[in-house]
């Protein structure tokens, strides 16, 4: 970490033990729709995906295009809002769900599916930004446009023959609101035998990252998902949230993929 990033960091309350995440090129300034079309789709450009990670929405877009969709991503700043919810600014949150369903009422008005590839995000969408602005009509037809990326894929994806294995670290967020079964059924449509762990990752979101909490965050790790990982053999490591992909990061010498990109290697496309 560099000397402002250290800065930032210590002024920050961020433990010193934990590398910050550094943004690069977001996928939203990159990305190009492929020529040809088919069935509309949105790809919804969560924080995470778009400034950190932006090779999982490229990963996204191609298992989407390679199943007949049409993808399609939002030029304008979108965000869900579960930052502000889970640190108690719902008045903030509230503000920042509404102002993201009217950026997307051109799509969700049509009808297109939304696909979500952040756990937390697609839940947040799917279900408590309806506790927050619920009475707001643009809101309550995100939420119903909202899936995952295993479920909208999945019943679209015709099988292909494989004797893959993967370890599986799903977000507590999957666990709680989205469930596990479309996720289970696409990597058998990949060939993938999923072995599915339980319980949390440890890093919690932002708890991990504040000061005081490392020991507690790490040891947690510890009880099921480091092992396991450290373990895996050829097996990949699977983790659709964003924390749980820093936390396996920062406990083992394992660097974990999403679904999308395990299913595009899979499909070799």
């Amino acid at each position: 970490m560099n000397r402002v990033g250290a800065r930032f960091a210590r002024f920050g309350g961020v433990t010193p033990e934990r590398p910050l995440p550094t943004p690069v090129r977001s996928f939203q300034s990159t990305f190009r729709a492929a020529a040809g079309g088919g069935e509309r789709v949105l790809l919804f450009p969560d924080t995470f995906t778009n400034h950190f990670e932006p090779g999982i929405g490229v990963d996204a877009a191609a298992v989407l295009g390679h199943v007949g969709q049409g993808v399609e991503v939002p030029r304008s700043a979108v965000c869900c809002g579960l930052t502000w919810f889970s640190t108690g600014q719902l008045g903030v949150a509230r503000g920042v769900i509404r102002r993201t369903a009217r950026a997307l009422r051109p799509w969700t008005r049509d009808g297109v599916p939304v696909v979500g590839l952040e756990p937390s995000c697609t839940a947040f969408l799917r279900s408590d930004a309806l506790e927050v602005a619920g009475d707001d009509p643009d809101v309550v037809r995100l939420a119903e446009s909202v899936r995952t990326f295993a479920e909208h894929v999945s019943p679209l994806l015709e099988p292909v023959e494989g004797d893959g294995r993967a370890v599986v670290q799903p977000h507590c967020h999957q666990y709680a609101e989205l469930g596990f079964d479309a996720d289970r059924e696409l990597l058998a449509k990949t060939g993938v035998s999923p072995s599915v762990l339980e319980g949390c990752c440890g890093l919690a979101g932002n708890f991990g990252f504040e000061r005081g909490h490392y020991e507690v965050s790490m040891a947690v790790g510890e009880q099921t998902l480091f092992p396991a990982v450290r373990s895996a053999g050829d097996a990949v490591t699977v983790a659709d949230g964003f924390s749980c992909r820093t936390q396996v990061r920062h406990g083992s010498d394992v660097d974990p993929v999403h679904t999308a990109t395990l299913v595009r290697r899979r499909l070799g496309i």
